[in-house]
């Protein structure tokens, strides 16, 4: 259970990364690309990975 949720974690900090790079114009081909509201949703969308993350490799104590 811990790897699915490790992995789940990762693609949404992934999916984050994208989306904030579309939203700095860094990435070309969608519609996306260069619009601002984009790098805040894939900020918001990291953090969520970093808090899943953070979420799948807490200790059990």
């Amino acid at each position: 259970m811990r790897l699915i949720r490790l992995v789940l974690a990762l693609i949404v900090l992934a999916v984050g990364a994208l989306w904030a790079l579309q939203g700095l114009g860094l990435v070309k081909g969608s519609f996306m690309t260069g619009q601002t509201q984009w790098l805040y949703v894939g900020v918001v969308t990291m953090l969520a990975g970093v808090v899943g993350l953070r979420w799948a490799n807490r200790s059990r104590t």
